[in-house]
């Protein structure tokens, strides 16, 4: 494959832009708010792209992709505003993706058992990942990535900006659980968000893409 872990959510060039939704604000009400997206993809996710173009500005790096960015600059701590700025971009990007309207359920075809494969059922899966969320201490994020190394999927939570991205996984699908993005909506409930967010709003089709794309 090439070094582009995914297409869709990165960006090739200096200055980075806050990407559009694949959906209108409203489009996945009443499960996460247009009022949640005003101030997440709109302020929180453009400050990073903000953020982030203000540190390249006179930066070498700045003729890297996004995902160059993210990989260059993890662990380094004299990098830790670019790589947090970056990560956050790629992250919430991601995330956009990862739901839809009418989304959730169980996803099909070889994603699907391969899911069966690795963890039991689609039900025990779904154990795990909620866990995996609700267990983040403080912001984080709960993914469901491709570890091609071993062949199996598996369950990962990340602190802050973490990414898989830096640990050669390839991250299938991802619900954030900073409080930003569900406290209007949920409030401190973060476990009825994580519920939701795979009983309803859950990409499938989007992860499928990115399996079929890795899986042999």
């Amino acid at each position: 494959m090439s070094g582009t872990i995914n297409e869709t959510v990165n960006q090739n060039k200096f200055p980075f832009e806050l990407p559009d939704l694949p959906y209108a604000k409203d489009a996945l009400e009443p499960h996460m708010s247009s009022n949640t997206f005003s101030f997440h993809h709109e302020k929180h996710h453009n400050a990073y792209v903000q953020n982030l173009n203000k540190l390249l500005a006179e930066s070498s790096m700045k003729d890297m992709s996004l995902e160059e960015i993210i990989k260059d600059s993890a662990k380094d701590p004299n990098k830790a505003g670019i790589f947090n700025n970056a990560a956050q971009i790629w992250n919430h990007s991601f995330f956009w993706h990862s739901m839809k309207s009418n989304g959730g359920g169980n996803p099909s075809g070889d994603l699907l058992k391969k899911i069966e494969g690795d963890f039991g059922s689609y039900e025990e899966f779904a154990e795990k990942f909620k866990t995996a969320g609700a267990t983040q201490f403080g912001s984080g994020w709960a993914w469901l990535v491709y570890d091609l190394s071993e062949g199996k999927l598996k369950i990962v939570k990340t602190p802050n900006a973490e990414t898989p991205i830096t640990e050669g996984l390839v991250p299938m699908l991802t619900c954030d659980v900073w409080e930003h993005a569900y406290y209007i909506d949920y409030q401190n409930k973060r476990p009825d968000y994580l519920s939701v967010f795979l009983d309803h709003l859950a990409n499938w089709e989007f992860a499928e893409t990115i399996f079929n794309k890795y899986h042999e």
